[in-house]
């Protein structure tokens, strides 16, 4: 009990930080919203194989993740907690697999060190904010690898393991499609060819392995292909080969420029990045027969193949989340070894990043100090440096910070000095702590630190609400909803999604027949919410009440093309709702 210690009290921080700041701020738009909608639509038409957005097919997503937002619904209700709830599972588990990873392949002090970089580096929390497959993929591919490792250098009932990583390479498939067949066999095959072990394959349970992936990962795919026609080329041709070639249609997605792929990892690994030099060592071939060093080239071979995947393919931040946890767990052994090998590394690591901690903390309270007579503003996009023509930003993650301006500190001042007191004091604190060779609580110091950056970072979240979300316009709708009343968007469904999820209204397209609904749309039960202006102007002199949603930036282009009156009825976070009585 007592030598689990460390890692109890470590899920038990971690429980607080990430279920604790589940609650709020509102499901955001555009994904995050609609995925949420697509598990809400499950959960109302009892159906677990067909997904509906706004009544309309969804049918670009494995539904393992949806699954689990349904039953979440159950229990929790329907709401932002329940929507978030399996994934801040996931990342609990996440962080126990790596501990369970380090302790098997290296020792308890390295399983501790990776469970601290999986739970408190910069990219675990960032992209966990929204409902994306990323989290859940990559626990079913970290226990896929796990239990190949185990079975491979394992004898006697060990060989069982195998079924445990066929089992969870079903279930990566059932969460983000092929390329969770992609990154568990992938690495597999690499590591038997490198190591001169492919003559083994049969050996791995091939026969009755296949027999149990297939068991799990294909009925879904057979009901969804026989009940969604086309829906076999949809899935497979254009959401899989034709989004890695870049030829997806309809394209709505970008792709990192090299440098800055690659770059960012040193942000989303922050502050455990600063031990990445630890780890490059020039390989030796041929492949010594010795189990860490076998298990440091599978390590490697799983985040390169994800890391390599995605720079030659197209990308967002948060597609590389599954090399975490090998990452992780290699960074875990290089800091325990540095512990007795290398101090002094550990030491200058701290203090570098303890000078960063202090000069944040006094870039921010310079910043809050010129600014100190600037009133806080109720809606803080009053406050930003917004680019609408620059309006592909804002698909990558953190867009929204490039329009910070010295008076968003006004809005944002409480967490922005938290953050800068707990990156100052807690990392002066790792500093003093590596100083007197006490690592175990220079570690914990860190990980505090960091947990404490992201309760701050939660609370600015919240603030950025009316510009991320549209739930204080959805709450205007409700208050003023009258029975056959019409919503109606200008554009895609995407733009106000969370609306159609606060409100659990059918929501009316404006020349949205595009992106994720295009393809649906096309089915004949899909309902008839495509509207182009004249059909709007009809509805606009009816006797029934339509609210009308737009974006800010298309705002006076819709009503020069409507040529009717129009009645405001609020405005949030550069979007506006009004209505024709």
């Amino acid at each position: 009990m007592f030598k689990r210690l460390p890692i109890i009290l470590l899920l038990i921080f971690g429980a607080i930080v990430y279920i604790g700041t589940a609650f709020e701020p509102a499901i955001g738009d555009d994904a995050d919203a609609t995925h949420a909608e697509a598990a809400k639509e499950m959960l109302l038409r009892h159906d677990g194989v067909t997904l509906y957005v706004n009544g309309i097919r969804y049918l670009e997503k494995a539904p393992f993740l949806y699954w689990l937002v349904a039953l979440s619904y159950k229990c929790f209700g329907i709401n932002q907690f329940a929507v978030r709830f399996p994934t801040m599972v996931a990342v609990l588990l996440l962080a126990w697999l790596a501990y369970t990873f380090g302790c098997w392949a290296y020792s308890r002090l390295a399983g501790f060190y990776a469970a601290a970089v999986m739970i408190s580096c910069i990219g675990m929390f960032l992209f966990t904010r929204i409902m994306i497959p990323e989290a859940l993929l990559t626990v079913c591919l970290s226990v896929a690898h796990l239990c190949f490792l185990q079975a491979y250098f394992g004898t006697g009932t060990r060989q069982r393991f195998y079924y445990g990583f066929y089992a969870a390479a079903a279930f990566a498939v059932l969460t983000k499609g092929l390329i969770g067949l992609v990154f568990t066999a992938g690495p597999v095959f690499l590591f038997l060819l490198i190591t001169g072990k492919l003559s083994t394959l049969p050996q791995t349970r091939l026969v009755s392995g296949s027999a149990v992936f297939l068991a799990i990962a294909v009925p879904w795919h057979l009901l969804a292909g026989f009940r969604n026609e086309d829906f076999f080329w949809f899935y497979f041709v254009n959401e899989h080969y034709l989004r890695f070639i870049g030829q997806r249609l309809p394209k709505d997605y970008n792709k990192l420029p090299f440098f800055s792929f690659w770059l960012l990892h040193l942000v989303w690994l922050f502050p455990w990045s600063f031990g990445l030099p630890l780890l490059f060592k020039l390989p030796r071939f041929p492949i010594p027969q010795n189990q860490q060093i076998q298990i440091n080239l599978y390590l490697w071979l799983w985040a390169g193949m994800v890391l390599i995947f995605f720079n030659i393919s197209t990308s967002q931040e948060y597609y590389t989340f599954p090399a975490y946890p090998p990452l992780a767990i290699l960074l875990g052994s290089a800091f325990a070894s540095a512990e007795g090998k290398n101090q002094r590394y550990l030491l200058w690591m701290n203090g570098i990043l303890a000078a960063m901690g202090l000069l944040f903390a006094l870039g921010i309270g310079l910043v809050i100090w010129n600014n100190k007579n600037v009133p806080p503003a109720s809606d803080i996009s009053a406050h930003l440096n917004q680019s609408p023509a620059d309006a592909k930003k804002y698909t990558f993650s953190l867009g929204h910070i490039l329009d910070l301006t010295p008076q968003t500190f006004a809005s944002l001042s409480g967490p922005a000095i938290g953050a800068a007191l707990a990156l100052a004091c807690g990392f002066a604190l790792a500093f003093w702590f590596r100083w007197r060779q006490d690592h175990f609580r220079a570690t914990i110091a860190m990980v505090s630190a960091m947990g404490l950056l992201f309760v701050c970072a939660h609370f600015a979240h919240v603030q950025f609400e009316p510009i991320l979300s549209s739930r204080a316009l959805a709450k205007e709708i409700n208050q003023r909803w009258e029975p056959n009343a019409k919503i109606v968007f200008n554009g895609e469904y995407e733009t106000g999604s969370s609306i159609g999820f606060y409100t659990n209204k059918q929501i009316l397209l404006l020349n949205g027949q595009v992106t994720g609904m295009e393809f649906g749309s096309h089915y004949p039960d899909a309902p008839k919410i495509f509207l182009n202006y004249e059909d709007v102007r009809r509805l606009w002199v009816g006797s029934e009440r339509v609210f009308l949603f737009t974006e800010d930036i298309k705002k006076e282009a819709l009503l020069k093309n409507l040529n009717l009156p129009t009645i405001p009825v609020a405005t949030s976070g550069g979007k506006s709702l009004l209505t024709n009585r």
